[in-house]
């Protein structure tokens, strides 16, 4: 696919650095939990090549309050932003059976995808260091990433917030030129 890459940019402690708006969205293939049919893998190329929009976020931990008030938020706005031509998927560190149990809890009708290894965090700057109660860590960080059908990002969001991030996110696609 034009314009995707593999190899991550990285900072001098050897931690990614965060993806800007323009780059080319690095490829991967993780497994992925679904409601609707048995677990799978999830390609990214394959999913643009569909030619509609990837909004790809990654959280940290399945069925915690805030990953759960942000997973259910693109739940209840899932019809909305299918309208805008966008496609959800989430990912996590998260093994496939505990995915499964999230999905099935709290009725989410998107794929949600298994990075254990942390390989795709890391190359989306969606892992490293983050501020925690005012102490350094190193973690996932809670991000956003819209990527185009030719595979450039469009939008690009570090640490952000669950409350309200879905409803903030849709007023960006908004003004993002339409597809086709």
């Amino acid at each position: 696919m034009s314009g995707m890459s593999e190899v991550p940019n990285t900072t001098a402690n050897d931690h990614p650095e965060r993806l800007q708006p323009g780059q080319s969205a690095p490829d991967f293939t993780l497994p992925a939990v679904m409601s609707d049919r048995e677990d799978a893998t999830i390609t990214l190329s394959d999913l643009l090549r569909e030619g509609r929009r990837v909004v790809l976020y990654f959280y940290p931990a399945a069925m915690t309050p805030g990953c759960t008030t942000e997973a259910c938020d693109f739940r209840d706005n899932l019809a909305r932003l299918e309208g805008l031509g966008v496609r959800v998927i989430g990912v996590s560190k998260d093994p496939a059976d505990k995915l499964r149990r999230f999905i099935e809890r709290d009725h989410l009708t998107f794929p949600l995808l298994s990075d254990v290894d942390l390989a795709v965090h890391k190359l989306y700057g969606a892992y490293g260091e983050k501020k925690l109660y005012g102490k350094v860590h190193v973690g996932v960080i809670r991000s956003t990433l819209v990527i185009e059908p030719n595979g450039s990002i469009a939008i690009a969001r570090y640490n952000v917030r669950a409350k309200g991030h879905v409803e903030s996110l849709m007023k960006a696609i908004g003004t993002l030129e339409p597809l086709g």
